[in-house]
């Protein structure tokens, strides 16, 4: 074992909502930032259609609130979209400040329409590449503080505790390749989601749920880890990457059609494409099962086409790559896994059920996003909590800690730290086929089983904590008997509020079985 590191704070992640704890910290001691890839590599910079908040002179905040309500089909906090959408425009216009640059009309902020908002309140930057731009701006910003040190690269493995208090974590030296341990008196989680579960995503690759896998391990409260939002549109052209095709495209006009050219999403929800995503979703789902194909298309051609190339820059280029031409061409797309509204149940201040450790962003359950997620709600969270989570963290740190060895399972050979490629192969498939988009108790008990199985063998950490996270999905979907929001029962189809307003939890017992360490 190496020489441990020592730091006044630990946050790990490098998007919107790790960078903005980072910032909050700064002022008040050392901070380290960890991130598994290079600093602007997370979720954060492949969100394009914007960031929702009541900056619009036609808006208010309880109707953000209650749009943001509706969405959620009853399991959201109202104390925490309180939170987030009273507090969202202090911080938009402090990003501003610091050097943002989103759309303008005429000198004014720009602002567009997605699905289930009742206002005209996403902004935008540079057309479709929003969350890029917030990235940006929040790393240059952070760099003005001496007290921010930087460790890409850097893959976490495991929280290390002391007397139950979260005390530090371990992660894989960037130089040596081996595992090394890293302690301070607070830790800010902000790893971002799991989409890289399923075989279909429109998520990074570093988006394997590693501080969810963690935070389980050392005894944290999980919450609603059932709800897995898939974002209906995602490039479906061979060869191709699940590119992210905005929904910002519907909300300027776009209109979905299968493969006979006809338009059908009127026939599965009044609002058509601006449905609430998991309508949308599942609309697509059963409009391919029914006709026997592999994708819909989504039919951009009716607008005028200098708009489209100005207002989608970037989905336009990708797209062209595929010889997708957006302007002139029907878009093929299906759904793909986006979003995890569940994780590490947090209060509004980032608290977590385990001391010292703080989390923010899609690594969390907060209370906002509910059963389904509300479009453009996700960086506005992560801004906003990641501010808040840093501010706790900082302001209830204890001056000194005793530390704690590590988990010994943690330090082994250095090539044998990342996830095993049979094991991503074979988990990602049972997610998509199993866990998917619409679920049954058959196909979530067998995806319990096969799970279990692969769970079972000589796993290293990283492996089990992506075995373990695919499990936790499954049983939460399993548990709960009806369909709501994003989460979708075959054999249950309505929703049941007598039984079911309320969030599931799962916290590590013996039934959960030895991971790595324990």
């Amino acid at each position: 074992m190496t020489e441990p590191v020592h730091t006044d704070f630990i946050v790990v992640g490098s998007g919107i909502s790790g960078l903005r704890a980072a910032i909050s910290l700064a002022p008040s001691g050392s901070v380290t930032v960890l991130t598994k890839d290079q600093i602007d590599e997370s979720n954060t910079q492949y969100a394009q259609g914007g960031i929702a908040v009541v900056l619009n002179d036609d808006d208010r905040i309880e109707l953000h609130v209650q749009d943001t309500l509706d969405a959620g089909a009853g399991l959201c906090d109202e104390d925490a979209v309180k939170v987030l959408v009273e507090e969202g425009p202090r911080y938009i216009l402090e990003l501003i400040h610091h050097g943002a640059e989103f759309d303008r009309d005429e000198g004014l902020l720009a602002f567009t329409q997605e699905a289930a908002h009742s206002r005209r309140r996403i902004l935008h930057a540079h057309g479709d590449s929003t969350g890029r731009e917030i990235g940006r701006s929040l790393l240059a910003w952070s760099k003005h503080f001496d007290s921010i040190k930087y460790l890409t690269h850097a893959c976490t493995q495991s929280l290390i505790l002391k007397d139950g208090r979260a005390v530090g974590v371990t992660f894989v030296d960037p130089e040596s390749q081996r595992i090394k341990a890293i302690y301070g008196r607070a830790i800010v989680l902000a790893t971002g989601g799991a989409g890289q579960l399923y075989e279909h995503t429109t998520n990074p690759d570093v988006a394997t749920g590693d501080g969810m896998a963690m935070s389980y391990r050392a005894g944290a409260s999980m919450s609603d880890m059932e709800f897995v939002q898939f974002h209906p549109t995602a490039l479906n052209v061979s060869g191709a990457p699940r590119f992210l095709i905005s929904e910002a495209l519907r909300g300027e006009g776009g209109v979905l059609r299968n493969d006979a050219g006809e338009r059908f999403m009127p026939q599965y929800h009044e609002s058509a494409e601006l449905a609430p995503r998991d309508v949308v979703s599942r609309s697509i789902f059963f409009e391919m099962r029914k006709t026997g194909a592999s994708r819909v298309f989504l039919d951009m051609t009716a607008l005028d086409r200098n708009f489209v190339r100005e207002r989608f820059p970037r989905i336009y280029s990708t797209c062209l790559l595929y010889n997708v031409d957006i302007t002139r061409d029907q878009i093929p797309v299906s759904p793909a896994a986006h979003y995890c509204m569940g994780g590490v149940r947090t209060d509004t201040e980032g608290r977590t059920s385990v001391p010292g450790l703080y989390a923010a962003g899609e690594v969390t359950c907060s209370g906002v996003h509910g059963a389904n997620r509300l479009a453009s709600n996700s960086l506005l969270e992560g801004l906003v909590f990641g501010a808040r989570a840093g501010a706790a963290a900082a302001r209830e740190a204890p001056r000194s800690l005793e530390y704690a060895k590590p988990p010994d399972s943690d330090f082994g050979e250095a090539q044998n730290w990342r996830i095993d490629k049979e094991v991503r192969a074979e988990v990602r498939r049972i997610m998509w086929e199993r866990v998917g988009i619409v679920r049954t108790a058959e196909g979530l008990t067998s995806a319990i089983g096969e799970l279990g199985a692969i769970a079972s063998r000589p796993l290293n950490t990283t492996s089990w904590n992506f075995v373990t996270l695919g499990r936790l999905v499954a049983q939460a979907a399993l548990a709960r008997t009806e369909s709501r929001g994003s989460h979708f029962r075959e054999d249950y189809p309505h929703r049941n509020d007598a039984d079911w307003t309320r969030h599931s939890v799962q916290i590590k017992g013996p039934a959960a079985g030895e991971s790595p360490g324990d």
